[in-house]
């Protein structure tokens, strides 16, 4: 109960400080491997595509069974790399969910390409593959597909779609790298290599996470392969000969060598996660007001976000919360088909109800490898009172 923690009497004068995430604990955790990593990157001096780099990318590679991984910049660079490489042209359409995170569709504008918002599926946040086929148009090239707050999409229907129609599929994997995909025939690959490319971000915040910006592109294809590594380097195979125009999108020595260092810890930073999305759950059930997340049966899940729905009075919740020090995160607040940097450069592929409904109702709680059962317990009292009260 609550009062385990404080009593009701002194809960009015008591002020938490629970953040939505913790890097700094997860960093005490390694420091030791991460300081002596970064050490040796400042001894050797090979800054920019050092061998960390390489390592990185190969052990990833291994960790993903991905026949290839090329690191880049940033997640969003990785979506415009995998877009350049594929040879998408001005004015082909490129379908994504409207319920994402800008970057998904903003790099289909800034090419030149026009985004098709789709809905999504209100209990796995992702993609509605019904909607899917009926947005696709004699001008439509490619589908992107955003692994949201840590489950799959539905790829194996995604895939067949794609094939039928002959469409590229690019998966945005930056928010669950490590989660797996089974397929009917018991088949099981991790997310990020099912479609003919995928990407990842290695911001900070991720569940693979460096310690400033990085991303990565994965395929199995060698030729794709060789095209996205000369797009992140400026269009060439050799250095100075520039055979297409690329862009300058390069992971550094540094942020590679933390990365290759917290690869290792990933499966276990997931089963952290989903562990503590499962206490959340317990302490969660029967609140009439939320609707709790729901893990699909294709997908396993890594918990990038625990992601409830409020049906009333989220914004007082939210207030509430953070009157106590209680952290919480609206994603995402407007879904893109509201969002004025679209408005002239995308269209509406189908009825974005669900998008609609999700950013009014969604609330992330704070989720990380740090966090422990009496600090969800504290989290999980204070929503309980908070709708006992209102």
């Amino acid at each position: 109960m609550r009062q385990d923690f404080y009593t009701f009497a002194d809960a009015k004068h008591f002020t938490m400080n629970i953040p939505m995430l913790d890097l700094k604990g997860q960093y005490k955790r390694i420091k030791n491997e991460i300081d002596t990593a970064i050490h040796n990157v400042l001894d050797n001096t090979n800054f920019i595509n050092g061998p960390d780099v390489h390592r990185f990318e190969s052990n990833l590679a291994k960790y993903l069974d991905s026949r290839y991984v090329i690191a880049c910049a940033n997640g969003t660079d990785a979506l415009q790399i995998a877009m350049m490489a594929l040879k998408l042209q001005p004015g082909d359409e490129v379908i994504v969910p409207s319920f994402t995170y800008a970057a998904t569709a903003e790099v289909v504008g800034l090419l030149g390409l026009v985004p098709v918002l789709v809905d999504v599926d209100k209990f796995s946040f992702n993609i509605k593959v019904e909607d899917i086929e009926n947005a696709i148009s004699e001008r439509t090239k490619a589908i992107v597909p955003v692994h949201l707050f840590g489950q799959a999409a539905d790829m194996e229907r995604i895939m067949e779609i794609a094939s039928r129609y002959n469409l590229y599929v690019i998966e945005d994997n930056a928010q669950a790298l490590g989660a797996k995909y089974t397929f009917s025939d018991g088949t099981v690959k991790h997310l990020g290599t099912i479609g003919h490319i995928g990407c990842t971000s290695f911001f900070p915040t991720k569940n693979l996470g460096c310690y400033g910006d990085g991303g990565a592109i994965f395929t199995q294809d060698p030729a794709l392969a060789e095209r996205v590594r000369m797009v992140t380097d400026h269009g060439q195979r050799v250095k100075y000969y520039h055979d297409i125009i690329g862009c300058n999108s390069r992971l550094d020595t540094l942020q590679a060598a933390v990365l290759d260092i917290k690869l290792k810890y990933l499966d276990e930073y997931s089963a952290s996660r989903y562990g503590a999305a499962q206490i959340y759950k317990e302490l969660l059930e029967g609140i009439n007001e939320i609707t709790l997340p729901q893990e699909m049966t294709y997908s396993t899940h890594v918990y990038h976000q625990f992601t409830i729905q409020v049906s009333e009075k989220r914004e007082e919740l939210r207030e509430y919360l953070a009157g106590k020090g209680i952290s919480s995160m609206i994603y995402y607040p407007m879904s893109l088909n509201n969002q004025k940097a679209f408005s002239s450069i995308s269209r509406v592929g189908t009825s974005l109800k669900n998008s609609e409904m999700l950013a009014s109702t969604v609330l992330s709680l704070p989720m990380h490898t740090e966090l422990t059962p009496q600090v969800q317990k504290i989290i999980c009292e204070e929503i309980k009172f908070f709708f006992s009260e209102n």
